[in-house]
């Protein structure tokens, strides 16, 4: 039976971190802001509207510091992300076991895009701009049997979806944390995944 999987992308697929510190601190320099680009990379996955409103960023100014970030983005973050381990096996082995894969992260679309581009990985479906239970209603359109993500708010995404949460802890949450929002497996990384997809055989029905 045809079946789908969904992937979130920051510290799930790759890993931006560098770059998103670098971004993050050259916007506060240019309008004066005191943004911790260092704490912002640690703690990846939610939208940056949130973020910037957490660090105090006023109402009016969140829209032109978002149009900002994303502007700095491509030359700065794209060039420094590196994929996490196992990223690419997994998702040909969803292509090798006849399934197709989707992308839905908070991250901007266009960027999510040029990631997947340097990468060099193809995609059936990519959604962005979407956090936490927003996630569910892309996961549900495509009937998506699995959801892999390393934030408590992808494993809320794939309960809300009807999905099974697959956590990996390459991200900011710990095996406990990622469990306790509903994750049926926590894996290392990536690299279990394919072993794991394979064996379960229940899921892909």
């Amino acid at each position: 039976m045809p079946f789908t999987v969904g992937f979130d992308l920051d510290m799930t697929l790759i890993d931006p971190r560098p770059g998103m510190a670098a971004v993050m601190n050259e916007v506060g320099a240019r309008t004066g802001y005191a943004l911790d680009g260092e704490k912002f990379a640690s703690n990846l996955g939610p939208p940056l509207d949130m973020i910037y409103r957490e660090m105090g960023v006023p109402e009016e100014e969140v829209p032109d510091m978002v149009s900002l970030f994303r502007e700095l983005y491509p030359e700065v973050v794209i060039p420094s992300t590196v994929a996490l381990p196992g990223a690419a096996m997994a998702l040909q082995c969803v292509r090798e076991l006849g399934g197709s894969t989707m992308v839905v992260t908070g991250k901007y679309r266009k960027n999510a895009a040029l990631h997947l581009e340097a990468m060099g990985w193809e995609v059936d479906h990519l959604y962005g701009e979407l956090w936490a239970t927003g996630k569910s209603e892309s996961l549900k359109l495509h009937g998506a049997a699995v959801y892999v993500g390393d934030h408590i708010g992808d494993m809320r995404g794939a309960a809300a979806a009807g999905a099974l949460g697959v956590g990996v802890v390459t991200g900011p949450c710990s095996r406990a944390e990622l469990a306790e929002a509903g994750a049926a497996v926590v894996l290392e990384d990536l690299r279990e995944f394919p072993e794991w997809l394979r064996t379960s055989s229940g899921v892909l029905s």
